[in-house]
């Protein structure tokens, strides 16, 4: 007798070949809503592109075959290189093509243009993070360097506005298309900026425009093969920004030194880098002093990003997961019908909503400034958002491990990856507790801070007990906030903007869940099973 000692049976198929963007209901109408209807159809064609198995597979190759540093030619010059695998390059090229780093600074862009290239973004963000750090620096930087760039350099403003995406070591006029890094972190300081120690002095002169030569360091250098970085540095009249190109205009290379690419525990894929400026040459952009005002315009976008990144793992994670839930059979039926495990899933598909209803309506703020209250509405609400939605990423892609068992924590699945690189947008950018005293500072600088998230909240007022008690609660922090309750406070703007964006758009039942799971002063309830059934169905875009 032959014994058959290998049948698999009852393990689900990977999730491939699916559309990242019609599966998701909430993400639809948030575009919808948000006045970028207009992008749908490319939105569509870009999602399914993105859930095809050979997209998934480049995110994968990317992160198995990291970037390496080449110092020196096999002449023995120094040449401070950074080789990818082609995959990173393909990856790149994608996004590019589809103006996730430019698309709202187009001469040409029309309302709704931020959402669209949100919705962009999160859809890159379900196959490979790491691409993400110079697209997202590159689209803060662009608006920075139109108010700031000296008029000779004007030929980089036509580059950044490109869809092509040049890897090649030029001067900026040969190129296709350029992209911009970011310098701030110095080993003594972090996110105390005011303690770096690298110097600028002038060369022909003090002022906006003006060359200046740099000495000094950047314990973190992010994407060291960008065209030009952004980096912070000490003038005589105080913490500088400046404009710091790879290669210099007479195609001579600047002189960053590249020390080593950091080991890191994620993001892998992506290089960042430890560098020396050895008289390096930057130009100065504003007034010398003004160095961290002008970076925190730049931090506000790429804050919103770290948000918008953490949101895509976690939506990857749990569709991830609730795919294998859907096939896999325990105790007689699948795990996706078992009550604990889909009020499991239920609570996460919630979370999403929240999220999508108010990154989305960031959204708005960011793209209309000048509009009453939206600059307020911003630059309060964007490091609350990072702060909340980065935090619970890490549990949240933890819990979807889990949903798969064993299965979800060996590197075949996707998970692990996910799990090792959502950290990293809690960190970039100020972590938590920078983000939170941000808030305070915001609220404290700013005496109609109150007024106009009254008004903010004024349609929804009246429409669900938990929420107005929760919003009278927080004004009383609010009228005396110390710091440590900024976390708590941080933590109850995000969810009570999110329970008033799901009020006014989102279904009943949803809405109701919210102001449950996290305003009710007896912690979080267990969601009845017809909201279950429609939250899942929402985020899955399936019959459950």
């Amino acid at each position: 007798m032959t014994w058959q000692t290998h049948t698999v049976f009852n393990q689900p198929n990977p999730l491939s070949n699916s559309n990242l963007y019609l599966s998701d209901t909430p993400l639809q109408e948030a575009v919808v809503r948000e006045q970028a209807g207009w992008d749908s159809a490319l939105l569509s064609a870009v999602g399914l592109q993105l859930g095809s198995a050979e997209s998934l597979e480049l995110g994968r190759m990317a992160n198995a075959n990291p970037p390496e540093l080449l110092r020196y030619d096999a002449a023995g010059r120094r040449v401070d290189e950074v080789r990818f695998h082609p995959s990173w390059h393909m990856l790149m090229q994608g996004l590019t093509e589809n103006r996730v780093h430019n698309l709202p600074w187009q001469n040409n862009a029309v309302s709704g243009s931020f959402a669209a290239r949100a919705a962009r973004f999160l859809l890159h963000s379900q196959v490979e993070a790491g691409t993400l750090c110079p697209i997202t620096m590159t689209f803060g930087a662009i608006p920075l360097l139109q108010k700031c760039l000296p008029t000779s350099m004007n030929g980089w403003l036509m580059g950044l506005a490109s869809n092509r995406y040049d890897p090649h070591s030029l001067p900026a006029e040969q190129k296709k298309g350029l992209l911009i890094g970011m310098g701030m972190t110095e080993k003594q300081g972090g996110s105390d900026v005011l303690t770096n120690t690298t110097q600028a002095i002038a060369l022909e002169g003090q002022g906006s425009g003006k060359p200046y030569r740099i000495v000094g360091h950047k314990w973190f250098f992010s994407v060291p093969q960008s065209d030009a970085h952004l980096i912070l540095a000490q003038a005589s009249g105080g913490i500088s920004c400046f404009f710091v190109p790879r290669i210099l205009p007479d195609g001579t290379r600047n002189a960053i030194r590249i020390e080593r690419l950091k080991e890191k525990l994620g993001n892998r894929s992506n290089a960042s880098a430890e560098v020396e400026f050895q008289d390096a040459t930057g130009w100065l952009l504003g007034d010398e002093g003004d160095g961290v005002r002008l970076i925190l315009q730049m931090g506000s976008a790429t804050r919103f990003d770290c948000a918008l990144g953490s949101h895509g793992l976690m939506r990857r994670a749990f569709t991830v997961a609730f795919y294998h839930a859907l096939q896999r059979q325990a105790f007689g039926k699948s795990l996706a019908e078992q009550p604990l495990m889909r009020q499991v899933f239920a609570k996460m598909a919630l979370r999403l909503e929240g999220q999508t209803s108010l990154l989305f309506r960031l959204c708005r703020s960011l793209e209309m400034p000048d509009v009453q209250g939206e600059r307020l509405f911003g630059r309060l609400m964007t490091p609350a958002a990072k702060f909340a939605v980065c935090k619970q990423g890490i549990p949240f892609v933890a819990e979807a491990m889990e949903a798969l068992g064993g299965i979800g924590y060996c590197e075949e699945s996707e998970l692990p990856r996910l799990y090792r690189e959502i950290p990293v947008n809690s960190i970039w950018e100020g972590s938590g507790n920078i983000m939170c005293l941000d808030v305070l500072r915001v609220w404290r600088k700013n005496p109609h801070m109150e007024e106009m998230l009254s008004l903010e909240l004024a349609d929804v007022k009246g429409q669900n007990v938990l929420l107005d008690k929760a919003w009278r609660n927080l004004l009383k922090r609010l009228h005396n906030p110390s710091e440590a309750e900024a976390r708590i406070i941080s933590d109850e703007l995000f969810n009570i903007n999110a329970a008033a964006q799901l009020l006014r758009f989102a279904p009943t039942e949803v809405a109701e869940a919210w102001c449950q799971q996290y305003h009710s002063s007896d912690g979080a309830r267990v969601i009845d099973n017809r909201t279950q059934d429609l939250l899942l169905q929402r985020a899955m875009g399936l019959g459950c």
